[in-house]
């Protein structure tokens, strides 16, 4: 990171209040060090021939000293931050990626020219195949890829790291951007929390900032230009409001809110440990949803009930080249042994259409050029089709599966017959285990997601073929409602209490129970207080969600009666605009358990 502090700002001392996305809870009130990136040019140098090898040389030497930085830092870290370790890690191996190293020092070779703008190249071509991405998380990590090159444009000029916060000076931090490894650095420095002009909720930066327990908000447009140095600020990490210079009313509301907050906290934290049941005795399962196995810790820590989703494409983009059968294997079977004898649910590679990378195998481009990739070979189509990588991810779970309770889920099923596809490849699986004596798990379950409008029509036939269902109501929306989230027109337009969905939630449970089989849920609805007493009334056996939602839903769940939650579905299934259902569930809520719906 190449930030300067600023000393002048928009309009001093007027009160402003900005609005972003709260990324990590907790209330601070602080003054402001407001940073703004220092955009230093990469000058374009043709090279003589005998200059060409030393400038490769420079520039991984440059390699080099990153690497022994991030190493450096590793170190310094507690090993109870998992998910800030796990994210250190893939900045090593991104350094090492072939996308940028190898991409970098070709450049250099063919064209002639100095290590600064053939990096600057390297990054312009990755950022080509990130920009148009729809899908947050992965668009997310192009983030990590800049920030390993900003490490490395640092290297080459020979900068030293700029120190942040002087000890003892306690501030919140306002930058345009910060890398997980400027977080970390300015652990115990005096920072109290964090604020950013880019990131979202599912950035790494994010991710060490919930990790270390500190607030912060993402995406405050202009925060540099209207905050300044010295200006005394909020930082509502709750509702991702920032107050600029507030008023005396606003700094007493906002010490009451926190005093409130506390005690709430402190309330939560007994939730942590209690059981998921009703006040009459009804059971419902709340997990937690990771992307990394670094992240269970906090999922152990908010009183989490297994794992409901690991997203397991991390395994796939994070490396230099693609992980092996062995390799997989040991990750998904120390995730199952930290939670036996809970459930873990491991999703296959959900890649294709909007996640997809070019290091997995399949005509890499040919995704680009999709002319709507959203209905593409994506997910479980794209395994289909390169069967060789899905029987090799198939064989590692098996595997790992002695070693705990393991679900295996299918992304994106559309066909009975994309179902019945799978079961073959995991019976050849297994006989190929039985000729080579390789022990695997005999138990496990196999599971699909319910995300596109066939597979709720379909339910009943499905239901007969697998041993759960695991709703994914981010796609399922999106589908249904023919709104892309990423899109500025429409993007208002999706509502997960819509109607029609929550009309396909209750079609999918009641196919699911006709059969025998357990529901679960591990969209971003499953983990918000304002949907959950609805989904519970709709009988979803389990809710698997952010691991800091955990307590909420727990302490909603232990306040209610099954009954009630049953006749609170049936009211708002009676509505036929979503609006209706918001207004009913606004007086609703806050009546019997005390949900702000509004916020300060």
């Amino acid at each position: 990171m190449r930030e300067q502090c600023l000393k002048q700002h928009v309009t001093p001392g007027e009160p402003r209040t900005l609005f972003g996305i709260g990324a990590s809870p907790g209330i601070v009130v602080a003054t402001a060090k407001v940073f703004r990136r220092q955009t230093s040019s990469a000058a374009w140098r043709r090279l003589a021939a005998e200059r060409i090898e030393p400038e490769v040389a420079r520039f991984m030497a440059a390699v080099g000293k990153a690497e022994q930085e991030l190493k450096l830092l590793r170190g310094r870290i507690a090993e109870n931050l998992g998910d800030a370790l796990s994210i250190i890690d893939s900045h090593l191996l991104i350094l090492k990626d072939r996308m940028l190293l190898d991409r970098t020092v070709e450049i250099i070779r063919g064209q002639g020219i100095n290590a600064e703008w053939a990096l600057a190249k390297a990054l312009g071509r990755i950022k080509k195949k990130f920009v148009a991405l729809d899908d947050d998380y992965i668009r997310q990590r192009y983030q990590d890829v800049k920030y390993v090159a900003d490490r490395l444009f640092g290297a080459l000029s020979g900068r030293a790291e700029d120190l942040l916060a002087s000890e003892g000076e306690l501030t919140i931090v306002v930058g345009h951007d910060f890398s997980p490894e400027d977080i970390l650095a300015m652990q115990g420095r005096g920072v109290l929390g964090f604020v950013t002009e880019k990131g979202g909720i599912t950035s790494h930066a994010a991710i060490v900032t919930r990790s270390l327990g500190l607030p912060a908000i993402v995406g405050v447009k202009d925060a540099t230009h209207i905050c300044g140095t010295g200006d005394q600020v909020i930082l509502d990490g709750f509702s991702g409001r920032l107050h600029v210079n507030p008023t005396p009313d606003q700094l007493k509301q906002y010490h009451e809110y926190d005093r409130q907050h506390r005690c709430y906290t402190r309330e939560l934290a007994a939730y942590a440990r209690l059981v998921s049941e009703t006040r009459d005795g009804y059971r419902v399962r709340l997990s937690g949803n990771i992307e990394m196995v670094g992240e269970s810790e906090s999922v152990l820590e908010y009183g989490g009930e297994g794992i409901g989703l690991f997203r397991s494409e991390f395994d796939f983009f994070a490396g230099r080249k693609l992980p092996d059968e062995q390799t997989l294997a040991r990750s998904y079977g120390r995730l199952l042994e930290r939670f036996s004898p809970q459930t873990v649910t491991i999703r296959t590679l959900d890649v294709g259409g909007d996640k997809f990378t070019t290091r997995l195998p399949g005509n890499p481009f040919q995704l680009d050029l999709e002319r709507n990739p959203a209905l593409g070979l994506r997910s479980i189509r794209y395994s289909l089709q390169e069967k060789s990588l899905f029987t090799m991810q198939l064989r590692a779970l098996l595997r790992a599966s002695v070693k705990g309770r393991l679900r295996i889920l299918l992304p994106m099923i559309s066909s009975l017959s994309e179902v019945r596809a799978v079961k073959q490849l995991v019976a050849e699986a297994r006989e190929e285990f039985e000729r080579e004596h390789i022990d695997y798990g005999s138990d496990f379950e196999l599971g699909i997601m319910i995300e596109v409008p066939s597979a709720v029509v379909l339910a009943d036939v499905l239901a007969r073929e697998v041993d759960f269902f695991s709703i994914g109501t981010n796609d399922l929306i999106q589908y249904s409602l023919a709104i892309d989230r990423a899109n500025q027109y429409v993007a208002h337009m999706y509502e997960p209490l819509h109607p029609a969905v929550l009309r396909m939630i209750r079609q999918t449970v009641d196919a699911a129970h006709d059969q025998g089989i357990e529901v679960s849920m591990c969209g971003e609805m499953a983990g918000d207080v304002v949907c959950a007493p609805v989904l519970l009334g709709l009988g979803l056996d389990e809710l698997s969600m952010r691991a800091s939602a955990i307590p909420h839903v727990r302490r909603m769940l232990r306040m209610s009666r099954y009954r009630q939650l049953v006749a609170l579905a049936d009211q708002v299934l009676a509505c036929r605009e979503a609006a209706e259902v918001r207004n009913y569930l606004t007086s609703y809520l806050p009546v019997h358990y005390e949900v702000d719906m509004i916020g300060p």
